[in-house]
This record gives structure tokens, sequence and C-alpha cells, in this order.
């Protein structure tokens, strides 16, 4: 009996010891559970709530481009564009080739398209084509049955209606590359495109806007089941332009099929109206994506018709730089408004001769005759009397030499030598010879067609420095903010002197003799003064001379002469200037004149109209002379 009690007493031990560690375990457990569900109960609702749910970044809409009365530049349409969802196929290749039949899938494409398939997860959906056609989306409808894991995605996509015109003011929006990446997240997004050139360039940061955002519901393996909350970004800003896209039209349309540019400036406000540069491109062909064969076409026109010539392309001024060099000499005292220069057809510096443009010469010429005539022996005596340092010096107030500080990329500063400069660059001296050379535009010269139009902005207004600009105003989230437009310093010329080359500027159209007489506005409410240029791009060898100079005509074309043309209108109270650069156009008279006269008739008729934007018709004009100027 007694060995029964203490092997009862031995159980009831471990009973106790049993049941106070399972008490001591349960006790740890609902100790554990509480923490968990009572005391961290928000921070791990928040995780459960954060592992359920996912934040995604929606794209705003990029900002219109306006022209200045309110006429869309640039704007968003619809992309249609067909996606394949890979989780949805049983061989995304099988797809691949059956939507090849549909809409024709090149090997390089295939090869793009397989390679983010790789990349991205199964239910991701990978572009194949963006920009399709109406017919493409209703051929992919009808086929989807045999498509599996293709369908069609809506989004937006930049348009340009008038790109061709307006190709090398607004540039254009691409893709976003390696280099692109700033960290902003929008530019991380598929399909997202940013500003490469022009103004969609400067503006770019602008026009972007402010991504919206999605909060959407995801499985564990992050595929979307259901949209919680949405919220739309900002747009971009709207931008309006100082451009008037039927004046602009007007002068792509006269330049036609010619290399140059055409810059049409509001005299007063620097406010520019037209800004043409040929032969242009089509912009959207960038967005939607240039094929191999575009591209190559593009960049092996000898024409350049990527380049913005306008703001770019440096030529010499020819003739038209006289104007700099006599208000140079006039300041100096060297030369009076009557005192007369003997051309005889040439002059003759040591063993150089410097020939003027009529073999016979012009006789005794006054100032007004000469720039009237274009006579080049009078400007290269007061050239040389008037010396580099100081044309250089009346150059630089007129806007050459240096850039403008136009608001869009790729403007190019020209070049207006001296001494110091050739010194510095060539390591040489300066020769008289030279100084001879610049006092017609030509030499080490150069000029952008902007220069030339801003050149005789200041001429027409009296020497107003004024400046030119694309911007007028730019509205964002409704409020609406003007181009500042800083008061215009005078840029400290002589006005008797200015005046008396605008009263040559209008014997060279409106007189008898004048290098640009036929080509005048015959409307004497609109008629314009003005100055032709001609200049070489090959040195005439003393053969030729003796043998008769060969036309322009009978040259190759790059060998042929630039032509050029300044002016203003109307003559009693000028508002508008324009110039005009025709690459390897010949003569200045025959070529650039008649394009000038026709935009400034366009421009003045367009500013006479109650209804602003509405094209006009331009008058006829009697056919242009053959004279070289």
């Amino acid at each position: 009996m007694q060995w029964d009690t203490d092997q009862y007493k031995l159980f009831g031990r471990r009973t106790a010891m049993l049941a106070g560690g399972k008490l001591l375990l349960l006790s740890t457990l609902v100790g554990r559970m509480y923490y968990l569900q009572v005391l961290q109960a928000d921070r791990y609702k928040t995780l459960a709530e954060e592992n359920r749910m996912s934040m995604r970044l929606l794209p705003p809409p990029r900002g219109r481009i306006l022209d200045r009365y309110g006429i869309p530049l640039a704007v968003n349409e619809q992309n249609y564009r067909v996606v394949i969802i890979p989780e949805q196929t049983k061989s995304v290749k099988e797809t691949l080739l059956a939507l090849g039949k549909v809409i024709g899938i090149s090997s390089t494409e295939s090869r793009r398209i397989l390679r983010e398939v790789k990349r991205k997860r199964s239910f991701v959906p990978v572009t194949v084509r963006e920009n399709l056609t109406w017919e493409d989306v209703a051929q992919i409808e009808v086929n989807a049955p045999d498509l599996p894991g293709a369908m069609i995605d809506v989004g937006e996509s930049r348009y340009y209606p008038d790109g061709y015109e307006t190709a090398h003011i607004l540039g254009y929006v691409a893709a976003v590359s390696e280099k692109d990446l700033t960290g902003d997240p929008l530019l991380e997004l598929p399909g997202f495109r940013i500003g490469k050139s022009g103004i969609e360039k400067v503006h770019d940061l602008i026009l972007r806007g402010t991504g919206g955002t999605s909060q959407v519901e995801v499985n564990a393996y992050g595929r979307v089941i259901r949209e919680l909350n949405r919220q739309e970004g900002k747009p971009g800003a709207e931008i309006k332009l100082s451009i008037d896209i039927g004046l602009q039209k007007v002068a792509v349309e006269r330049l036609g099929e010619e290399s140059g540019a055409a810059v049409v400036i509001d005299i007063h406000t620097g406010d520019i109206l037209a800004m043409a540069s040929t032969p242009s491109y089509d912009p959207n062909a960038f967005n939607r994506g240039l094929s191999t064969k575009e591209w190559k076409s593009l960049i092996g026109n000898n024409r350049k018709p990527l380049n913005n010539k306008a703001i770019s392309g440096q030529y010499a001024p020819g003739s038209t730089f006289k104007m700099i060099v006599a208000l140079a000499a006039l300041e100096k005292g060297v030369i009076g408004p009557e005192q007369k220069v003997f051309c005889s057809g040439h002059v003759e510096l040591g063993t150089a001769r410097f020939h003027c443009w009529k073999k016979r010469g012009h006789g005794a010429v006054d100032l007004v005759q000469a720039i009237q005539s274009s006579c080049d022996v009078y400007f290269y005596e007061i050239a040389r009397r008037t010396g580099i340092e100081r044309i250089a010096s009346m150059a630089r107030r007129f806007g050459f030499g240096s850039s403008l500080g136009l608001d869009i990329s790729g403007e190019r500063s020209g070049l207006i030598p001296d001494k110091g400069w050739k010194r510095a660059e060539l390591g040489e001296g300066w020769h008289q010879g030279e100084t001879l050379l610049a006092g017609i535009g030509q030499g080490y010269v150069l000029a952008t067609p902007l220069q030339l139009a801003v050149m005789t902005a200041r001429l027409a207004n009296g020497g107003e420095a004024v400046r030119p600009h694309l911007t007028s105003s730019i509205q964002t989230d409704g409020t609406k903010v003007n181009k500042e437009i800083k008061a215009v310093k005078n840029i400290g010329v002589n006005s008797s002197h200015i005046e008396l080359v605008r009263k040559a500027m209008n014997a060279v159209t409106n007189i008898p003799g004048g290098t640009a007489f036929r080509s005048r506005i015959s409307d004497q409410r609109y008629a314009m003064a003005g100055k032709t240029g001609t200049a070489q791009v090959r040195r005439i060898s003393k053969a030729e001379r003796e043998v008769g100079v060969i036309k322009n005509k009978d040259l190759p074309w790059e060998q042929r002469d630039h032509a050029s043309f300044v002016g203003f209108a109307p003559v009693d109270a000028p508002r508008y200037a324009v110039a005009v650069v025709v690459e390897h156009g010949g003569s200045g008279s025959k070529t650039a004149a008649p394009i000038a006269r026709d935009i400034l008739l366009e421009v003045q008729k367009r500013g006479a109209v109650s209804q602003p934007g509405q094209d006009q018709p331009m008058i006829d004009q009697p056919p242009i002379p053959e004279r070289d100027a």
C-alpha cells in the first residue's frame, strides 16, 4: 500500500508540472496574440493593405502649343495601339505570326517584342505597334478569335497639324533615351515622350504637366483585380507663340523647292511672325518612329532638311551688309551723304584687283546711289577708309556676331571678324584686302537669316535694340503669363544716318535703276524698302573673267551664289521686317527679292484684316529683272 501511495504522489507532481508548462505556453501564446492583434493591430493592418493595394502613375496630357491667334500647332490625339499579354496566349511567337498576316510585322519588330516579353512579367502588356489606322484596328478586331493575347489599347499621341511648315519651330517629341533619365518617374513610363528639339524641347518641363495616380487592387502575383481610386494629373501648360501660321504657310510655300530660310519680325515688339526653313520634314514621323530608310533619306539629303537654316545657317550676307558699312563710314566721317566715289568696274590694292559686279562700272556715285545700284567699288573704298574695327563695332550694335538669345535651341552666332579675332583664331595679322571684302559682306563675315532680319528691324525702327522671341504667353492652371517685353534701348546710331540709309533702301525697290525695282510692291499702301544681296561661294578666276563669267544656272547647284534680300514695310510707317536667304539661288534680285516681296505683302494684308488668321490672296506683280546685286 505504501508503494501505491508513493506512486500516486509521483504521478501527481508530474501532472502538475505538465499542466503548469501548458499553462505557461498558453499564456505566452495568448500574450503574443494580444500583442499582435491588439497592440500592433494598426501596423499589421497597414502592411496588409499595402500588400493588397498598388499605386500606379498616370501620364498627364501634354500641353498644347498655339499660334498667335489660338490656332493649334501641337495637340494630342487618340493613339490606337495593339498589345500582347503573354499569359493569355500559349505561344507569343504564334500570335505574332498571325498578327503579322493582318498588319505586317517585320523580323526586327518581332525580335524587339520577344525581348520585351522576356524582360517583363507575363501579365504585363507589351506594345506591338502604335499609331494604328482605323482600318488596322478593324482588321485586328475582326480577327480577334485567331489572335489570342492580342488586344487594342487606346492612349494619346502628339500630333502636329501643320508639321511640315512648323517642324523647325516646334521641333518634335520622341521616346525617352537612357541619357534623358533624370529621376522623374514620368520618364520611366512605357511610351512616354519628351521634347527633343525646338519649342518642345525648350519648354519640355512645363509642357509635361504633373502625373496622376491610380490605386488598384492586386493579387499575390501583382495582377490587377480592380481599380479602387483614380486621381487625374494636371495637364501641361498651354503655350502661345508669336507665329502666324497663315503667314508661316505662305513663307514656306514661296520658298518652295529652294533650300533657304525666311524670317518676318515685328520691328517694335520683336514678335517673330514667321520663321521658315526649307526643305523641311514631318515631325510626326519622329513620334511614330522613323524607319531606317526614312532616317537615311533625311541625313543623306544635301539640302539638310533637319537644320533650321533661319537660326543655324551661317552665310556671307553679301550686299545686304552694305548698310552697316555705310553707317560705320558716316559715323567716322570718312564720307558725306553727297560725296561721290568713282566706279570704273574695279579697284586695285597692291597686286590684287577687286571687281564690281558691274563689269564697266557705275561711274561717280554717292551713298544713296551706291546702295540703290549696289556698287561694290564704292563700298571697297569707304571700307578701306573706315577700317575693320569700326565696321565690326557697328555690326555688333545691329545684332551680328553673337547669339540674339532666341527662345529656341540651335541658334548660332555668325561671325564678325576683326584684327583680334584673326590673331586669336588663325594666328595671323589682318590684311587690308580682307577689309575690302568685309565691305561687301564677304570674306570672313557670316550671318544668320535671323540676324539679317533683326538688323533690318533696327534700321526700320530708328535704331531701337529690339530682340526677337517666339513665345508670347504661357498658361498654367488657368493662369496666363504673357511674355515680358523689356524696355528697348537705343543702339546709339545717329538718327539722320539711319534715315539716309532707309532712303537708299527705298531707292533700291521704288526708283528705276534700283536692283529690286521690278520686284517692288506696286500698291503704295504696302510699298517696301529693301536691299538685295548676292554672295559668291567660290572664287572666280582671272581666266573666267576674261572669257566672261559663267552664269549661275550653268554651274552645279553647290557652286552657285547665295541669294539674299532684306526689307521692311510699309515705307512711310514701318512695322514689319523680313530677311530671305536662298542657298545657291544665284541673284538676290532675281530669286530672293520676289519671295520677300510676296511675304511682306501678305503680312501687311493679314495685319489689316479685321479677322486675324484669315488667309488673303496675294496681288499680281510685274516680272523680275535678270540683273545681279
